[in-house]
């Protein structure tokens, strides 16, 4: 991941306008098609008119909801194309945003949509007493193709109220209830902070409309290795799935979706180097009889 940040400080009174671009690059091997290498560019241009409100947008490569990598060599698969537009208002309340919008308000869930898809509607994030936000999102979604992300029209209706807390140091949850692609689902999310490095939680979407589910368990957190100078902190997650073959076209609006029924992964990363900012990364995911290997690079530089 290649990560470029610019921001011209000026007076409180005059707009700000930053940028950030992400470039990832990596090896896949599915054991179903030939293996790729590909590549993710991923450009986020913000413009803030004031303290408070503020213009987003999202550019990435890809051509669908859940997918945002392009292959080297292949000439039908050069895509890049504009997939949020929005305003954007924070305050002591919480956030508003209004427009073509993300799909998620923070930390995105193993159960949530992809990080890279859209919703053309509003959300509406109420900060509440005692670490807990009420979410509102209402809008449409409904083609899943990146260059329909700006057609307005025809879509289904995309309806989600989600409210979550944080316990205390080591418990927190969310509980929503969902419309959206002609299902409705309840979804709820629990994670236990085993220590200050590993947290395992648990996550289960039911469709409401018929007895299909998604469900979820795993952990993440960092372990490290003693090597003959440093320590050598390598951060990992990994979890166990099972999406019902009749849950519908929900489920392939997750992030790198395989397929239904019993699956797991894993995943590691770790810093080559401190100084320039470059990770490496290693995944693998087994999804019933479709089994992947992704290794890969990322490389950040802020200015």
């Amino acid at each position: 991941m290649l990560t470029a940040c610019f921001i011209f400080p000026v007076s409180a009174n005059t707009a700000v306008f930053s940028q950030k671009l992400d470039i990832q690059i990596r090896y896949d091997n599915r054991s179903n098609r030939p293996s790729r290498e590909q590549y993710r560019l991923r450009y986020y241009p913000s413009l803030n008119v004031t303290d408070a409100w503020s213009i987003n947008s999202f550019v990435v490569t890809g051509d669908d909801f859940s997918s945002s990598h392009n292959t080297f060599g292949s000439e039908s698969t050069d895509y890049i194309y504009a997939r949020r537009l929005f305003m954007r208002h924070e305050g002591d309340y919480g956030k508003t945003e209004i427009g073509v919008i993300p799909t998620f308000k923070g930390r995105v869930s193993s159960t949530g949509l992809s990080k890279d898809g859209w919703i053309t509607g509003v959300r509406h994030v109420r900060t509440l007493k005692n670490n807990s936000a009420l979410e509102v999102v209402i809008g449409q979604l409904g083609n899943a193709q990146a260059d329909q992300a700006f057609t307005f029209g025809n879509e289904d209706e995309y309806v989600e109220i989600e409210y979550s807390a944080r316990m205390n140091q080591r418990h927190s949850y969310e509980a929503s209830i969902e419309r959206m692609v002609s299902g409705s689902f309840i979804r709820g999310e629990y994670r236990y902070r085993l220590n200050d490095q590993d947290t395992a939680f648990i996550e289960l979407v039911q469709r409401v409309d018929s007895p299909a589910e998604k469900l979820v368990v795993g952990a993440s957190g960092e372990f490290t290795l003693f090597t003959s100078t440093s320590p050598y902190p390598i951060e990992y997650f990994a979890y166990y799935s099972y999406i019902d073959d009749d849950f519908g076209a929900r489920a392939e609006l997750i992030e790198d979706f395989l397929g239904t029924g019993h699956g797991g992964s894993i995943e590691f990363s770790g810093v080559v180097s401190a100084t320039h900012d470059l990770e490496w990364f290693v995944r693998t995911d087994v999804v019933d009889s479709v089994s992947r290997i992704l290794a890969g690079i990322k490389l950040s530089l802020t200015q």
